[in-house]
């Protein structure tokens, strides 16, 4: 797929519009977390930009939601203060939660090289429902969602946030936006499931957002045309292209799993890209449609399948580091090409 012009738009005198979309794949998205502790502080001040937009799926939305939280109640200091709790809460800390860290990675591990492992259900086991809780204690600890409802009750300017999963009983995909943003609602975006029981919502069955939009774009996009962002910045976990042949079996599914989390991104961008090539022609309204500049900020790290369920605390940080410095060099070129 041909990558959307990347030229900025910002030209017309007022601040360029940005939303944020970041993708879902576990551990990795700590790379994430590090992206927006880099990005926020430094373009929410900035005059020349406006953060109308944030979104994830999974670890992705965990990390959004974070960022939003502390942005919202302590301004950009609080976004790292708000981010680094919740992933040193995510990291496996405790002697007890080393050991099941490792356990998991060894497990996953050796399904990944193919080896013939049962097959047995989260359902059946405690650790999955307990380690499900022990999320939900760390985004209940560190993001107060019901007192930023009832703070923002009416304040238009604050970014929109939205956060992806699937429900699937009506086989839809269904995204959480604002107000309706739940602890429940991102258990389900991060709901794996064979390795997470699903969540209930208002009577339906979610699971991970993986499944659906990875992540929400279109909820950033079909919008008002004064809250429409004129950028979009898609912090993307899964590498677009890698060279190799993929012939064991483990090189076969980790590429599998990442063409397959890029699949509905992909698929987004494609439709940006048209409607970008239809307001060049002069076939949409000028007054409702504008183009949007898509720009990436990708992991670029080669990582294995498996370890997007690794939590080790120093594998965690090596990635925040990694989404810090992206996010530096991101908004060096950013700034080099005004």
């Amino acid at each position: 797929m041909s990558e959307p012009d990347t030229s900025r738009r910002g030209d017309h005198g007022s601040p360029t519009k940005v939303a944020i979309a970041c993708q879902g794949g576990g551990s990795h998205t700590a790379f994430t977390a590090g992206v927006l502790k880099g990005l926020l502080p430094e373009i929410v001040p900035d005059p020349s930009y406006e953060l109308v937009g944030l979104s994830g799926t999974s670890g992705g939305a965990v990390s959004a939601v974070a960022a939003w939280q502390g942005l919202y109640v302590d301004g950009t200091d609080g976004v790292r203060q708000t981010v680094d709790a919740v992933w040193s809460s995510i990291a496996a800390s405790t002697p007890a939660d080393r050991l099941l860290n490792a356990w998991t990675n060894w497990w996953s591990t050796l399904g990944a090289q193919g080896a013939p492992l049962p097959e047995v259900s989260p359902y059946d086991l405690p650790a999955a429902s307990w380690a499900q809780q022990e999320l939900r204690g760390v985004i209940e600890t560190h993001v107060d969602l019901r007192g930023c409802r009832r703070e923002m009750a009416g304040d238009r300017d604050r970014p929109r946030l939205v956060v992806g999963t699937v429900d699937v009983n009506d086989g839809e995909f269904e995204t959480f936006v604002d107000d309706a943003i739940t602890a429940d609602a991102i258990l389900a975006s991060a709901a794996i499931p064979t390795l997470f029981p699903a969540v209930e919502i208002d009577g339906d069955l979610h699971w991970d957002g993986l499944f659906s939009q990875n992540p929400p774009i279109d909820d950033l996009t079909r919008v008002p045309p004064a809250e429409k962002p004129e950028e979009l910045w898609v912090v993307q976990i899964n590498p677009q292209s890698r060279e190799g042949r993929f012939r064991s079996i483990e090189d076969i599914l980790d590429r599998r799993n990442e063409l397959s989390g890029n699949l509905s991104l992909n698929q987004e961008l494609r439709f940006l890209e048209q409607v970008n090539e239809w307001v060049e022609a002069g076939y949409l309204p000028d007054d409702r449609f504008e183009r949007i500049t898509v720009r990436r900020l990708p992991l670029g790290r080669t990582l294995s399948m498996p370890s997007k369920l690794d939590r080790d605390a120093a594998f965690i940080d090596s990635l925040m580091d990694d989404g810090e410095r992206r996010a530096e060099e991101f908004i060096e070129d950013l700034r080099a090409a005004e």
